[in-house]
């Protein structure tokens, strides 16, 4: 028969028992974060994998940053994280209020994206920017979800009255008087070898200046039979801050355009919609020829106060206006959801620790 135990060491090992239980739950509280985990939003982590991805693209794409100092690189990789963080915080959200984009919703967007290239060109997109097909459709999904979140949080919230306007007008009337003309441009841009260049989705840059003058040629003739001049510009122009955009220059005063006399000379004649023959591009500094260019007139601004009554005037004063109610609503959100999130951002934890050595 196993022999009782007296109250007092009855007593001792309940205590044992209390401070064995109170130990491991200490332990369990103060565990570390898991291998490859930089955060976690309400438990649900964030891999570093992850942050690296972004951290590494971002260094692609900007050159001058090649080789980024200790404490550059941990600026970077901690922004990164930070927004990771904040994009968690309102995909978790979202998802409590059944918002999460579906895979009819996704795949509408990964066709809408493909739909300007051929499967070849936006495979080589994709691989260009360091992604997979999954990435997209996980970026999309995520991208989708935020927007669906934040147009029934704020944008549905946000009115713009007549009032709101014509005060804005009021206060602002400079804005919306033109000191000079301004001309609304599309722009097909084709360089020969020399030039500094990142050449077209075609992938077809021309080898001098005789091949360049041949492909402008081409796509003038394909112009004038009447072919959309923003759909080749997408895909012949080798200019890369418009042709994303079919070849769209926004609006550019006319006093800039002098610049280049040949060019404005050309496009002086134009009525809104008709294009310029081909027209030699000159390099800013040199003024030599290194390839050349098409232009199309879009639409003409003249010089002079815009009235209220225009509506050109009343939708952009309605879209600044929401734009900016937008802006600081979605920050004052944003913080608001952070601060009901439990975060747990172990990267900081550890560039924090390592610099205070």
């Amino acid at each position: 028969m196993a022999q009782e135990l007296s109250p007092k060491m009855r007593k001792l090992t309940n205590s044992s028992i209390l401070l064995l239980v109170t130990a491991l739950a200490l332990t369990a509280c103060n565990k570390g974060p898991q291998e490859g985990v930089v955060a976690t939003v309400n438990s649900k982590p964030i891999l570093k994998a992850d942050v690296d991805k972004i951290y590494t693209a971002q260094l692609a794409n900007n050159p001058q940053q090649s080789s980024p100092t200790q404490d550059q690189a941990d600026t970077l990789r901690l922004n990164i994280l930070h927004e990771l963080i904040v994009e968690e915080i309102v995909e978790q959200r979202a998802a409590k209020q059944n918002l999460t984009a579906t895979d009819a919703e996704v795949d509408a967007k990964v066709a809408e994206a493909k739909a300007p290239y051929t499967e070849e060109q936006f495979q080589a997109k994709l691989k260009a920017s360091n992604q997979t097909l999954d990435d997209l459709h996980h970026d999309l999904r995520r991208s989708i979800t935020i927007d669906k979140l934040l147009n029934k949080e704020i944008n549905s919230r946000i009115s713009v009255t007549d009032a709101d306007v014509t005060n804005y007008y009021n206060n602002h009337k400079a804005e919306y008087d033109l000191p000079e003309n301004e001309y609304h441009l599309a722009q097909i841009q084709v360089t020969d070898r020399n030039a500094a260049q990142t050449g077209n989705l075609q992938n077809n840059k021309a080898t001098g200046d005789d091949d360049a003058r041949k492909k402008i040629q081409a796509i003038k003739n394909r112009i004038d039979s009447g072919e959309d001049f923003g759909a080749l510009a997408m895909n012949f122009s080798e200019n890369p801050e418009t042709q994303p955009n079919n070849g769209d220059m926004g609006f550019v005063r006319e006093s800039e355009m002098k610049g280049d006399p040949t060019a404005f000379a050309a496009i002086m004649k134009l009525k809104p919609g008709q294009t310029t023959e081909i027209i030699p591009l000159l390099d800013a500094q040199s003024k030599r020829a290194v390839g050349y260019s098409i232009y199309k007139l879009i639409s003409k601004e003249p010089a002079g106060q815009r009235d209220l009554n225009d509506p050109r005037v009343q939708q952009a004063i309605r879209q600044q206006l929401h734009d900016s109610r937008s802006q600081l609503l979605k920050a004052a959100y944003f913080e608001m959801l952070h601060d009901q999130a439990k975060v747990e951002n172990y990267l900081a934890e550890q560039i924090f620790k390592d610099a205070a050595k």
